[in-house]
């Protein structure tokens, strides 16, 4: 697993640098590497950590 992927919990917001169109996510889970995030624009989504690194959002409002 990627090891920033390996810290998000549940509440953490991120973003998938492969899909900006979803927006940003929250966090529902990470078990196993395998992450559960509600994104705006996408709906919940669950990742396989190990395949696509997240990146976290520490300021909501400094979007790209």
């Amino acid at each position: 697993m990627n090891d920033l992927n390996a810290m998000l919990e549940p509440g953490m917001l991120v973003r998938n640098p492969a899909c900006p169109h979803w927006g940003v996510g929250q966090v529902q889970s990470n078990i196993g590497g395998r992450i559960t995030v509600n994104f705006r624009e996408e709906g919940k989504v669950v990742i396989d950590g190990v395949v696509v690194p997240l990146e976290i959002v520490f300021d909501e409002n400094n979007l790209r």
